[in-house]
């Protein structure tokens, strides 16, 4: 059995800063003046993290006049979870063999 995991998601959810970034647009659309405030970090920071995020599928912009704004994909956190609940469930699987060495 195949399961596949977005290892670009993964990567990119990996980094603290970035998941508290996932986290905060989770309950509310934000452009990166909000975003500074919320999480203290750099605007040349928190712009290269959200282009990593932008990258790997887990947000989208919304211009808005001179502002930009960040919202969450949740299908992209859907399509993660889907791949890691087949991976525990693979593990669970009973009768698996055992490879010699």
């Amino acid at each position: 059995m195949l399961i596949s995991v977005d290892t670009d998601v993964l990567r990119a959810l990996a980094d603290p800063l970035r998941m508290r970034i996932v986290e905060l647009l989770s309950a509310e659309t934000l452009c990166t003046t909000h975003l500074i405030a919320e999480t203290g970090a750099r605007q040349t920071n928190l712009s290269n993290h959200l282009r990593v995020l932008r990258e790997a599928g887990l947000v989208e912009t919304e211009p808005c006049g001179r502002f930009t704004y960040y919202r969450l994909r949740p299908e992209a956190l859907d399509g993660l979870s889907a791949g890691l609940a087949g991976l525990a469930e693979a593990a669970r699987a009973g009768g698996r063999p055992r490879r010699a060495c």
